[in-house]
């Protein structure tokens, strides 16, 4: 019996969008913005900062491992109770939790091929079959999907939004999808951009559809700017949340990421700001894009995907960007070969951007 299991072997490692002091170490030590991995161009809410910093007296403590005081905030905020809410390290942490908690041997999971490329790595790393349905338009096929359901589905996976493509499934969609998923089929709804989505009249948000067999799950990393701290947060039915909380880590989140999440939660300027800032950088964005001729996809988050001719063509402006001091995420790894996903700056930053982009095009 080997030691590392075959799908282990086969799994392609992760990786993030390129940071700020690797580009330095690769091209040397001149100035970068980074608009690759859609994070908070603001910065961490204030209210979270100062009471990271409360808690340096209490570092030598674990934090509590119920993180009761954080799930009562988001059940309040929420209109929920607090059973039925779970928190842990990031999205993809109770991502993680979800797989080993409720998958059997012989399940199956079915999601998006070319979707978030976090969930993706969970998946098949979990050893189970699974079904990747290719996208339609830029869109999950629900249709297809609901083909996929068999007897030994487990787990459905859906972004809404979706990352990388910023598209959302609609609130008709989703009910139609519904009908056709078994009870005993667990679906996650990531709204990791939820925030930027929720104005969308027909954005299904999630919270409306507290069925007994779908798991919410959110962020305090995009709209609250806490992408350091890796703080999610998740609402099911009791019964789901009580069986998660037997199985995840018992001391995460840290006692800074509790903490800087129960103040984030009451910083209603700072999400504000940030929204508006996200609104016009995406309208100066797409304009900037559709006066050079450059595709598309319109997008619901903090992000917007270019389509280019090929990955040649996506892999020279990205890399010409770089060389101009822009990181952007060409999306290769997602298996979007001749995709490029910006993420939206601050007006300066966008600006930067912009004319790196057009010296860039000069050049291909």
């Amino acid at each position: 019996m080997p030691l590392v299991p075959s799908y282990i072997k086969k799994l392609k490692k992760y990786k993030p969008g390129k940071s700020i002091q690797l580009a330095k170490a690769e091209g040397g030590d001149k100035k970068y913005i980074k608009l690759a991995s859609n994070e908070n161009p603001l910065g961490a809410s204030p209210f979270a900062i100062e009471a990271i910093k409360k808690t340096y007296s209490e570092l030598n403590r674990y934090p509590d491992a119920s993180g009761n005081d954080l799930r009562k905030k988001l059940a309040k905020k929420f209109n929920v109770q607090t059973k039925n809410v779970v928190i842990g390290s990031g999205s993809e942490g109770i991502m993680s939790t979800i797989m080993r908690t409720f998958l059997l041997n012989d399940d199956e999971i079915i999601s998006s091929e070319g979707s978030f490329i976090g969930f993706r790595v969970l998946a098949d790393a979990s050893g189970r079959h699974v079904h990747w349905v290719p996208m339609k338009n830029y869109h999950y096929d629900l249709e297809k999907m609901a083909e996929k359901i068999t007897d030994y589905t487990k787990i459905i996976y859906i972004a809404n939004p979706d990352n990388p493509m910023g598209t959302y499934i609609k609130k008709a969609d989703f009910d139609n999808f519904y009908s056709y998923v078994p009870s005993r089929v667990l679906i996650i709804l990531d709204e990791a951009y939820y925030e930027f989505a929720k104005f969308q009249s027909d954005y299904p948000d999630s919270m409306h559809y507290r069925y007994d067999n779908v798991i919410t799950l959110r962020t305090f990393s995009k709209a609250y700017g806490l992408g350091g701290l890796r703080l999610g947060y998740g609402f099911a039915h009791e019964t789901l949340i009580e069986n998660l909380n037997k199985v995840k880590p018992p001391f995460e989140p840290s006692l800074p990421a509790q903490r800087a999440g129960i103040a984030a939660l009451d910083d209603l300027e700072f999400l504000d700001k940030t929204i508006k800032t996200n609104k016009l950088g995406m309208e100066i964005l797409t304009s900037a894009f559709d006066s050079l001729g450059i595709n598309y996809i319109p997008s619901n988050t903090n992000f917007i995907t270019t389509i280019w001719k090929d990955n040649v063509e996506a892999d020279h402006i990205s890399n010409k960007l770089l060389e101009k001091g822009v990181i952007v995420r060409q999306l290769s790894a997602f298996g979007w070969h001749n995709g490029i996903r910006i993420s939206i700056g601050t007006d300066k930053e966008n600006d930067i951007f912009i004319n790196a982009l057009k010296k860039s095009l000069k050049t291909s």
